[in-house]
């Protein structure tokens, strides 16, 4: 049987994988990309795009709600043409995807970027779907996810969706249940309810959007329940009625819809690639253990990246473990690197928002917290999204900035200030001395923070805390 050999094997190339890749190459080893199933990251073709495209779409019609009150006559007039809508979707999400693979695999000769499934035989050893063999030095594994669908649902055929198809559709149903209201069930099911959709949204947890604070998850509960029905606490069982729709039951709710959006998480793409023929533990899930500061697989040559982990299946955080791995395997002494300070975004109106540390994952007893109701906020009054609360966590004694939840209008930008503060190790006595514009939706998140410092034992020195004296 034909074996080619190569220093290095990436298998999987989306955004990980492309990552793994400029590294080795950088290294200048001989490798191959191997990718089976469509090219392109899953953040350009069915994630973060063009689901990003959408809400666009949706927050702009949505808007024609406040027209009246601005004095601007004539919204209520305004119609969306869905299926033209989507088109617009998928023209962005063509977009994306053209500019992913023009820049990286397009480049790639056929021998070097391999469009084909690929499966472990033996250590070091793959086989490729034509019966070809690659024999590599080491390896990084970053074949990413699939979305979740219970084995008993796949009998509805088409009536399920999930990301996979639902930028494909081309036109929306009249009637929708989400179930699973995370990031994207959270994210499309508003969109879609506010581009007409009669929505009703179901998850087993009694939180929504990854929320771990019971006040931010209480304030969110009720923002995104004004929007569309928010049916927590039990699972979803679905049953098919007649006329071919689907009755999804939930406790004691039921509601009849013409289609079921599945947004209950994504599992690893570990199915076709034969770990089982490694010799390594795998877990319960059929990962191995792996070191996320090296992403070395014990001490095997054998490198981890991406959703596929499902650790943190966030694009940025993608990019740094394909950065990571990429690097190790192409270099005989295996470096760790520090990981980046949690960031998590919802995408949905408000944005709903957890940085650093999350409240459920804090000490009892170590932290303060400082908390800022964006209803009174004039900024938030003037673009009529005066809804949310902001909720920042310092160490009680030190007044180090730990951690926030928040569910807020802008909260994508003042996440990412907190996050570059808490990396940095700042304390809330140094982040009230910074600059805060006026009217800005920052001078939300600064009145949090100083309810923080007056609740926290470090206090800056001086007679103004907000000021720094001249020595």
């Amino acid at each position: 049987m034909e074996e080619r050999k190569v220093d290095v094997a990436i298998i999987g190339s989306g955004t990980a994988g492309l990552n793994a890749m400029g590294r080795v190459k950088r290294a200048g080893k001989d490798f191959v990309l191997i990718n089976g199933g469509e090219p392109g990251t899953t953040c350009a073709r069915v994630g973060c795009m063009p689901s990003k495209a959408i809400i666009q779409v949706a927050e702009d019609f949505h808007r024609r709600g406040l027209f009246e009150r601005e004095g601007i006559e004539g919204g209520e007039q305004l119609k969306v043409n869905i299926p033209e809508a989507m088109e617009h979707t998928r023209d962005l999400r063509d977009t994306f995807v053209d500019r992913v693979l023009s820049n990286s695999t397009d480049h790639l000769s056929e021998d070097v970027f391999i469009q084909q499934y690929a499966r472990f035989v033996e250590p070091g050893v793959v086989e490729l779907e034509d019966g070809q063999r690659i024999r590599a030095d080491r390896f990084v594994i970053a074949t990413g996810s699939t979305p979740i669908v219970p084995e008993a649902w796949k009998a509805f055929g088409d009536r399920i969706v999930t990301t996979d198809e639902f930028f494909e559709l081309e036109d929306l149903p009249a009637s929708m249940a989400v179930i699973g209201l995370g990031v994207i069930g959270l994210e499309l099911g508003q969109a879609i309810a506010r581009l007409g959709v009669e929505v009703t949204g179901i998850d087993l947890a009694e939180n929504i959007g990854g929320i771990t604070d019971p006040e931010v998850n209480k304030a969110a509960i009720d923002v995104i329940g004004k929007e569309f029905p928010l049916w927590l606490g039990h699972g979803a069982e679905i049953t098919e009625e007649a006329d071919g729709r689907l009755r999804v039951t939930a406790g004691e709710n039921s509601v009849v819809v013409d289609k079921v959006f599945a947004s209950l998480g994504r599992r690893p793409n570990l199915d076709r690639l034969g770990l089982e023929n490694l010799g390594i533990e795998l877990d319960e899930r059929g990962i191995p253990a792996y070191n996320p500061n090296t992403m070395q697989i014990g001490d095997h040559p054998l490198f981890l990246a991406g959703d596929i982990n499902g650790d943190r299946p966030i694009l940025h955080e993608a990019g740094d473990e394909g950065k990571i791995a990429g690097y190790n395997a192409a270099h005989d002494e295996i470096r760790a690197f520090r990981r980046k300070t949690p960031l998590a975004i919802v995408f949905s109106d408000p944005n709903i928002i957890s940085v650093g540390t999350r409240f459920a994952d804090l000490k009892p007893d170590s932290f303060k917290v400082g908390e800022m109701k964006v209803a009174p906020v004039g900024r938030a009054l003037i673009m009529g999204k005066n809804r949310g609360t902001i909720r920042v966590y310092a160490h009680k004694d030190s007044g180090k900035i730990l951690g926030a939840e928040m569910i807020t209008p802008r909260g994508e930008n003042l996440a990412h200030l907190l996050a570059w503060c808490i990396q940095k190790e700042m304390t809330v006595g140094e982040l009230i001395q910074m600059p805060f514009y006026h009217p800005v939706m920052e001078e939300a998140l600064q009145a949090a923070l100083t309810s923080l410092y007056h609740q926290v034992e470090a206090k800056n020195s001086g007679p103004i805390a907000e000021l720094r004296p001249m020595d």
